[in-house]
């Protein structure tokens, strides 16, 4: 495989502030649209803050003062991120990776699941929710019982590149999702990994996922 072909990885240890992840995604899509640059996946974390995804309703924005608030073009609905989440964004060239954003969206979401299994957790994608869950039997409610999400996702594709991507909770403070309802779901909570009982680093977090990234996005076999 030529160098071409290899996403650049790169990893901030600091939080990065959303504004500058923001154009630095920008930029490098428009690289990689003009054939100027590769592939980019960027492990990040950020400070406090909730980001409005494109399909993001007023009432979900529980406590607008809590922390800054950022509207942005990936889709979904409101969304928290902040110290101990694991950020991935992901831009990626989907002309080289079949042209098909729902597959790419699932691959996402598979990513997500493989490297939770590397952990023992077992999470799944709920029809009709967006990002990934996992059952929680101890806080069953009648006939169904409660599931958490520990994982989000919300991509944006501009000429077939992608931008913005994943966050996984890894041990964020949880009371921070108390300012929105994330992603408009009412009876459902939030949790992570450390919650779960997994005190797992990030870095193993990061591990996993650069172990699970080939399998989860491969390439179509070229004719």
């Amino acid at each position: 495989m030529a160098i071409k072909d290899i996403p650049e990885i790169r990893f901030s240890d600091a939080p990065v502030a959303y504004p500058e992840a923001v154009a630095f995604m920008e930029a490098r899509v428009q690289d990689i649209i003009d054939g100027r640059a590769r592939e980019c996946i960027w492990f990040l974390e950020h400070p406090p803050l909730y980001t409005a995804g494109t399909s993001a309703k007023p009432a979900d924005l529980v406590q607008p003062e809590r922390f800054p608030v950022f509207a942005s073009q990936r889709g979904g609905e409101y969304t928290y991120h902040g110290p101990g989440q694991r950020v991935v964004y992901l831009m990626l060239d989907l002309r080289t990776r079949g042209r098909d954003v729902r597959c790419f969206v699932r691959q996402a979401e598979q990513w997500v699941i493989q490297t939770l299994e590397d952990f023992n957790i077992q999470a799944h994608i709920t029809p009709g929710r967006v990002g990934v869950w996992v059952p929680r039997p101890d806080h069953a409610s009648g006939a169904r019982a409660r599931e958490d999400k520990i994982a989000a996702v919300g991509m944006r594709i501009r000429r077939w590149v992608s931008f913005h991507g994943i966050s996984i909770n890894v041990e964020p403070e949880l009371s921070h999702f108390d300012g929105i309802i994330p992603c408009g779901i009412r009876d459902q909570g939030v949790t992570s990994l450390v919650e779960l009982g997994h005190p797992v680093t990030m870095a193993e977090v990061d591990q996993a996922l650069l172990d699970n990234f080939e399998t989860a996005f491969a390439r179509p076999e070229k004719a």
